[in-house]
């Protein structure tokens, strides 16, 4: 098998590790609650258990992609991840306490934490043309197993049996089906997964290489012949020492000032006020959907199904456009979207007015263009952050990358949960921080700065 056959079908099982925790966050969301009231846990249980995944993701992320920096490997990550994954689902499937089921989500959340290693491995693998349209796959992947998640959902609910000592129902079944499609997928990484170089890579790394060792060659000291040996082994070992502690104080130092640059700052807010927005207005449409329209389970199923969709053919017309035109122009369009649909959002839903049919019709309208600038944003922002961070710890960058996005989906509900019934605030809240991130100087000085 050649490296590109390799390739596509390393690419293919990155595809099904992210199209796997879709299905995970669509088969238990619908029944948690349920399941803590089981257990009789206390309402605040239910933030706790969907903020508990995201926390260890965020704490591990780092770790994760710092590891995979240094091995230039993701494959032995991925496979250790994943048992947490399986850990963690399976703990969550036992549920004898409403701590145990807390603990099965903090678990399960630090196998998440891979995905920042593997963001890394794609940038090293990919040429920055090609690296977009691949990301924009990837995602749309997840947004995959969102859609069709509520689908298992129909049989994993007719559960009502005993397997050994545990009871098997509609809310404990989620747990053991993902740790078997989990236990699953182990094999599919075993078979089908490689850290494959980057295609025609290898003549330039040689070259990088060759060129490297004749720099160290010129820049060796040369060592005079009258010199004592011993005293010259013990200069050499001191200030090879000396010369190590004041490398990795150089990097250390180096990695902070790359975070700090404007073009990164610029991006690393875009991911935070991306995902805060996102999550918030997930919060918010239930409430919404119930208080002005009387929806139900089908209903809410249904609309969620039909935003699936949406998101999905976003994605892969961003994979397309991505092709055409510039990220950053891609970005520029998805913050213009957002914005947009904000304002809408704020004029037409806050004080809904006209009948039912006006009402809803502004509702659809407004939810369309939150989902129709998401893929825009979210392709765009990783695609150049990819692209202004150093390739050498591009799996630490990303780590970094998806903690704020980690953040920013723990802070989003928690402030949405709370305005439900002040959409004025919330929203313009937003607004605000949508405006902040799309007129600022930054922004400008990131258009013409990256190529």
């Amino acid at each position: 098998m050649d490296d590109h056959q390799k390739r596509n079908l390393t690419f293919f099982t990155i595809g099904l590790i992210f199209m796997l925790s879709g299905i995970e966050y669509a088969v238990i969301l619908p029944t948690i609650w349920k399941y803590l009231q089981i257990l009789e846990a206390p309402p605040y249980f239910l933030g706790l258990g969907l903020s508990a995944f995201s926390l260890s993701g965020l704490l591990t992320g780092p770790i994760f992609g710092l590891w995979s920096d240094r091995s230039k490997t993701t494959k032995s990550i991925i496979l250790f991840s994943n048992v947490f994954e399986i850990a963690g689902n399976f703990m969550y499937f036992v549920g004898y306490s409403k701590w145990l089921l807390l603990c099965s989500r903090l678990v399960a959340g630090i196998g998440a934490g891979a995905g920042s290693s593997i963001f890394g491995f794609l940038t090293r693998s990919t040429r920055p043309e090609e690296r977009a349209g691949i990301f924009a796959a990837i995602m749309a992947a997840r947004q995959a197993g969102l859609l069709i998640g509520p689908a298992f959902n129909l049989f994993l609910r007719l559960c009502d049996f005993k397997l050994g000592p545990f009871v098997v129902n509609k809310y404990t079944s989620p747990g053991i089906f993902m740790c078997l499609l989990w236990v699953l997928l182990q094999f599919a990484v075993l078979a089908m997964y490689w850290d494959v170089p980057p295609i025609g890579s290898e003549e330039g790394a040689a070259g990088a290489v060759n060129l490297e060792m004749k720099r160290e060659g010129e820049e060796a000291p040369l060592m005079g012949s009258d010199e004592e040996p011993v005293n010259t082994y013990r200069a050499l070992g001191t200030d090879r020492s000396e010369s190590s502690a004041s490398i990795r104080i150089s990097s250390s130092f180096s990695l902070l000032a790359e975070f700090l640059r404007e073009e990164v700052v610029v991006l690393l807010t875009a991911q935070f006020i991306t995902l805060f927005n996102q999550t918030a207005l997930e919060t918010m449409v239930t409430p919404l959907t119930q208080r002005y329209f009387g929806f139900g389970e089908l209903g809410n199923s249904l609309m969620y199904s039909l935003c699936g969709v949406e998101v999905i053919l976003g994605f892969f017309f961003v994979r397309w456009l991505s092709s055409k035109v510039a990220d950053r122009a891609v970005l520029a369009v998805g913050l213009v979207i957002c914005c947009t649909a904000c304002i809408w959002c704020l004029v037409f839903l806050c004080n809904p007015r006209g009948g039912y049919g006006w009402e809803l019709s502004a509702f659809i309208i407004g939810v369309f263009l939150q989902l129709l600038g998401l893929p825009f944003v979210a392709v765009s922002q990783v695609s150049l952050f990819s692209k202004v961070t150093a390739e050498k710890t591009q799996g630490f960058s990303q780590g970094v990358r998806r903690s704020v996005g980690g953040l920013a989906t723990i802070l989003g509900p928690l402030w949405a949960g709370g305005l439900t019934n002040n959409l004025y605030i919330m929203l313009g809240m937003m607004l605000a921080l949508l405006l902040m991130i799309t007129v600022s100087r930054h922004t400008f000085t990131f258009y013409f700065l990256i190529h």
